[in-house]
């Protein structure tokens, strides 16, 4: 069986490793991988060098991101994206392609697997999202799939009532969780060498993304949260780039000056990869910010994270989230409180690390076709 397995982010392909890893391990399964978008810009990193490094080797790279920092670029991008699929699965001919996600770039993959009857299994359905297009993408994503791995049952319910029968639509946990099982974090000895950044003090790791559908202003928000971390002065400050959604190019510059003021406190890092990152968030007093990562991945850590403003709006949660409104009063409370919780009993809502595994388990015994029924629940006449 050819599988083919697409990224486009650096933080997308970190909850793929061990996924990709079974998948290349498998002597019944062939692994195709289409890298794109972030990963070959040198805006963000070119993160598709950790991949090649990771030992992948990289079936197709295609370019579709623009340097924008619009909804146009951005509406410009899928189409260039799809445009670019297209020609790149024609030569791959995967058996089924596995989508994890709700970004712009994987609802183009999605777009064109779909008209080539490429048949799909979306990992991540059924959440929720309210703050930003993200969420209508990934319900879009899953009525484009044929296989569903969902991170709860509660999701799994979600994605039954979009239309999907049950019998293919399975939780498996958090595909992102099985390093918490797998890989050897670093040391913060050994973290702060790779960093070339002394970790003297205590810090907060912090990813802040452009809100893409609320009324939340992308550059004066993030602004409220930096001006919120100056009353914490005895904490240093990881701070890693936001991703290519329109307004994320204007926090770039923002955050790139506050780093150069106080090279000490505060390191700017376009990507930190799956590895540095739990690292980080393992030895980190919080993590603040209104990345996904922090509600699905940081509780297994039993680490507080500050969820700011309405990105994330909707997205089940830990008791070790704490949400606040993207001004700086709300973000200075929130953090004073999370930094003195006890966190010890919190137990992650989104499994325990085996996922990848369960995954395969169903791929190799699924029926891959394109053609599938609505699923009506009962009583809905």
């Amino acid at each position: 069986m050819r599988i083919a397995v697409f990224t486009g982010t650096r933080a997308e392909y970190g909850l793929l490793y061990w996924l990709l890893k079974d998948i290349q391990a498998d002597p019944t399964l062939e692994l195709q991988l289409l890298v794109s978008a972030m990963h070959l810009s040198p805006e963000f990193g070119m993160t598709y060098q950790q991949i090649e490094s990771d030992g992948f080797v990289i079936t197709e790279k295609v370019e579709m991101l623009l340097s924008s920092d619009s909804a146009v670029g951005t509406a410009k991008s899928i189409g260039l994206g799809i445009i670019g699929f297209a020609d790149a699965l024609l030569r791959m001919q995967p058996d089924v392609l596995i989508v994890l996600g709700d970004r712009f770039e994987a609802l183009a993959v999605a777009q064109a697997a779909m008209i080539l009857r490429i048949p799909i299994a979306h990992i991540h359905g059924g959440e929720i999202t309210e703050g930003a297009y993200d969420d209508a993408i990934r319900h879009a994503i899953t009525k484009l799939s044929l296989l569903h791995f969902t991170s709860t049952e509660t999701h799994r319910n979600r994605v039954i009532q979009l239309g999907e029968s049950p019998s293919r639509v399975h939780n498996v946990g958090a595909v992102g969780l099985d390093h918490l099982q797998r890989s050897d974090l670093m040391s913060i000895k050994a973290l702060a060498s790779s960093l070339n950044f002394k970790l003297n003090q205590p810090y907060v790791l912090v990813t802040y993304h452009p809100v893409t559908l609320a009324s939340e202003p992308t550059k004066e928000s993030f602004l409220n949260l930096l001006n919120a971390l100056e009353q914490f002065p005895e904490y240093q400050i990881i701070l890693t780039y936001p991703n290519a959604d329109d307004g994320g190019r204007e926090i770039i510059s923002v955050l790139e000056a506050y780093a150069q003021k106080q090279p000490k406190r505060v390191l700017a890092v376009p990507s930190l990869g799956q590895l540095r990152y739990l690292s980080a968030v393992k030895y980190a007093a919080a993590v603040v910010g209104n990345s996904s990562s922090g509600i699905i991945e940081v509780a297994s850590f039993k680490v507080p994270t500050v969820n700011i403003g309405e990105r994330q709006r909707g997205r089940m949660a830990a008791e070790s989230v704490f949400s606040c409104a993207a001004d700086t009063d709300s973000i200075v409370t929130t953090l004073k409180a999370a930094l003195n919780a006890d966190l010890s009993r919190v137990v992650n809502p989104y499994g325990k690390g085996n996922a990848s595994g369960e995954i395969l388990e169903h791929l190799k015994v699924a029926k891959l076709t394109t053609i599938k029924t609505f699923y009506d629940l009962k009583g809905d006449g």
